[in-house]
């Protein structure tokens, strides 16, 4: 049973945070600028095997400047609530598939969904119980669709360099909003696609386009696209 500090943190917390954020992740501009990733081993990949798509980072309930409800966080942490596996079994497989992540040694994805819940989806409850909360989500990715949207323009995911407006624009069509493109470096010091950011409104069922960007992670105007 949910506490009643809980409910209430949730509730007043609820009536403040005004969006959701959607990242998504390219899982191979991570390991190309972390060293514990071994590529030729394939030792970070999950057990699913070798990506071939964006990946899921999450699903954020956020202020309309760019941050996250940092408050709910800690009370949440300090409450020690925890995913609970049951309630999301018949979703496992899907997030398996499309929710994965880089960890070494391997793994199936189940640290970092719980990290994301705990961190983030527990801010949402008054919209997402659990199961829906990772429901929606992987239907976000099928619904934006972004390898698709790029490689309909002629950007392909071959390690060669792209224009950073050409990228926005191609996802923009595709996904009918804005995106805001994050990048890091890779071990060479280039600038490359790391992030897509699409906004949802607060109900989660609606892309929006996003009120601001988060800062950080800037691109230059010509970025590479890592090779899947």
């Amino acid at each position: 049973m949910e506490s009643k500090f809980s409910f209430l943190i949730n509730l007043r917390f609820y009536s403040t945070w005004q969006l959701f954020v959607f990242p998504r992740i390219l899982i191979f501009s991570t390991c190309s600028t972390r060293s514990y990733c071994d590529s030729a081993k394939s030792s970070c990949y999950p057990t699913t095997g070798k990506p071939a798509d964006f990946g899921i980072h999450g699903l954020w309930p956020n202020y309309n400047d760019g941050s996250y409800l940092k408050t709910v966080i800690l009370a949440t942490l300090l409450m020690n609530l925890s995913s609970k596996p049951s309630q999301i079994s018949d979703l496992i497989g899907n997030m398996r598939r499309n929710w994965s992540t880089l960890a070494c040694p391997s793994g199936s994805g189940e640290t970092f969904w719980s990290h994301e819940w705990e961190k983030h989806g527990t801010c949402s409850e008054s919209v997402f119980d659990q199961h829906s909360y990772f429901e929606t989500t992987l239907g976000l990715k099928q619904q934006t669709k972004l390898l698709q949207a790029l490689k309909t323009a002629g950007i392909n995911p071959d390690g060669s360099t792209c224009s950073l407006e050409n990228i926005k624009d191609a996802i923009k069509e595709g996904a009918g909003y804005t995106p805001w493109i994050e990048c890091n470096r890779d071990s060479s010091g280039n600038s490359q696609l790391y992030q897509v950011y699409l906004c949802l409104d607060k109900s989660g069922s609606s892309l929006i386009e996003c009120p601001v960007f988060p800062k950080g992670g800037k691109c230059g105007p010509e970025i590479e696209f890592p090779s899947f």
